[in-house]
């Protein structure tokens, strides 16, 4: 299948999957929260998502959900809260900036690089196989629920910047700013470096220059850095409620550190001979220089 026959066919599927997601925002009974509110909605276009993964066998179906969720919940709540006393302009301001760059770029980067239905990651397959039987609750539960709920509590700080009152535009929030944009153009950086190190690479070879020479997964730094920034949005409208609004960052963090990286890693260590190497020098996800090789 062509990539424009495979992205028709997953346009259709979230075309009815946030559609579905809005009807449900418009039309449906309205809880007393609108995090709550927008946490449904959120399930319900991730669900029908799941339903198009199995009809067109391809679980990565779900992948371009990571950036387009954000931006759909950030405009409900921006809308549903814009009579909300006390909700600071500004830091709205700022962070829907944030969101909408990291958002064009990941979506972009997606675009550009999926192959189409050809082609899925590498991972899915392998979490479906392991679960034997169970393999449809693991493709659902492993594969779809499991990020939409990370991502959910990544965006919990933008909802108390939307929808609660704070305090007003602060020193943090330009650290914020700073940080979220930094971390787009950081992640642009380093996919366009690992295109042209694929355009000319030898077999076996490992990518180890530019960024990737500071850090072995630098697009992963530059994606946990993004979900920082908005618990320091957070924070800067709500100092006091600092310790809930760290949980989103807390759980993608521990999502790279510990699934995420842990499975490129292997697959790097079967394919590359020289990636240990690697390993042994260039840091794991926070940039530095790396170590010199020992002398020969």
């Amino acid at each position: 299948m062509s990539k424009t026959a495979s992205l028709a066919r997953v346009g259709i599927a979230y075309l009815i999957a946030f559609g579905a997601a809005t009807l449900w925002l418009l039309a449906g009974p309205d809880t007393e929260w609108l995090w709550l509110d927008g946490l449904i909605a959120d399930l319900i276009a991730t669900l029908l998502v799941f339903v198009a993964s199995r009809v067109l066998h391809n679980s990565s179906c779900y992948d371009p959900y990571w950036s387009v969720l954000p931006p759909f919940l950030v405009g409900f709540w921006l809308l549903a809260a814009r009579d909300v006393a006390g909700v600071d302009d500004g830091r709205t301001v700022l962070l829907v900036v944030v969101v909408a760059v990291w958002a064009v770029r990941l979506t972009g980067n997606w675009l550009h690089d999926w192959p189409g239905l050809h082609h899925e990651d590498f991972r899915y397959p392998g979490v479906r196989e392991r679960a034997g039987r169970f393999e449809l609750l693991a493709d659902l539960v492993g594969i779809h629920l499991v990020p939409t709920l990370i991502v959910f509590l990544g965006l919990v700080p933008a909802y108390a910047v939307l929808a609660r009152p704070g305090e007003p535009v602060n020193w943090l929030d330009a650290v914020a700013t700073v940080t979220g944009i930094g971390a787009a153009m950081l992640q642009l950086v380093a996919d366009a470096q690992m295109r042209e190190f694929i355009r000319n690479r030898q077999p076996g070879q490992a990518m180890e220059s530019g960024l990737w020479a500071w850090s072995r997964h630098p697009n992963y730094f530059g994606e946990v850095a993004f979900w920082w920034s908005l618990a320091l949005f957070g924070i800067a409208g709500a100092p006091g409620d600092w310790w809930w609004l760290v949980v989103g960052g807390v759980a993608m963090t521990v999502m790279f550190q510990a699934a995420s990286i842990p499975m490129m890693e292997k697959r790097s260590l079967e394919r590359r001979p020289t990636y240990q190497d690697i390993i042994d020098r260039v840091p794991r996800l926070v940039p530095r220089p790396p170590r010199r090789r020992p002398a020969a």
